[in-house]
């Protein structure tokens, strides 16, 4: 009986578990780096939808400052100074509601995020665009209206002119 041995060669003995070790090394930085990707998109989307809720809340909060101008027999004094005709410096935060001293303007809470204020800057007879109930000779009432919303750590701030007669 003879018996036949198999010897394998000397120059391969761990070649492919060095390659194998490699290549495992590779894909593994791969998959931690797709992570650390994936990850950094949804910080960064949830960021935008945070501040997308901020502007809405600000947005929602200047059309309520604009609904209460459109009250019937509604009243608010003229500004009498540039510091309180001026845009009220506290808007670029989120003021608190109520009456600043600084500015004049008392800010008006608008749910649970936002806040508005109105200021009365004078009248005109010719605006840039005369409001449709308006006669063609009447004087036109313009308003500032500024509007603060905070979500998470985004404040949006927005204003809008509006003329009523």
């Amino acid at each position: 009986m003879s018996t036949h041995r198999r010897s394998l060669p000397s120059s391969q003995t761990g070649m492919v578990l060095v390659v194998s070790l490699i290549f495992l090394l590779l894909l593994t930085l791969l998959g931690v780096s797709a992570m650390q990707n994936a990850t950094m998109q949804e910080k960064m989307s949830g960021s935008v939808m945070v501040r997308n809720q901020s502007f809405q809340y600000a947005e929602a909060a200047l059309r309520l400052g604009e609904s209460a101008i459109q009250v019937k027999d509604f009243v608010l004094a003229k500004c009498t100074s540039p510091a309180t005709c001026a845009p009220p410096p506290e808007s670029t935060g989120y003021p608190n509601p109520g009456n600043n001293s600084a500015s004049g303007v008392t800010w008006v809470r608008a749910g649970e995020n936002g806040v508005y204020a109105l200021q009365n800057i004078g009248t005109t007879t010719t605006p840039i665009s005369r409001p449709p109930t308006c006669s063609a000779s009447s004087t036109v009432t313009l308003y500032r209206v500024t509007a603060s919303a905070k979500q998470g750590t985004s404040v949006t701030v927005l204003e809008s002119i509006y003329a009523n007669c």
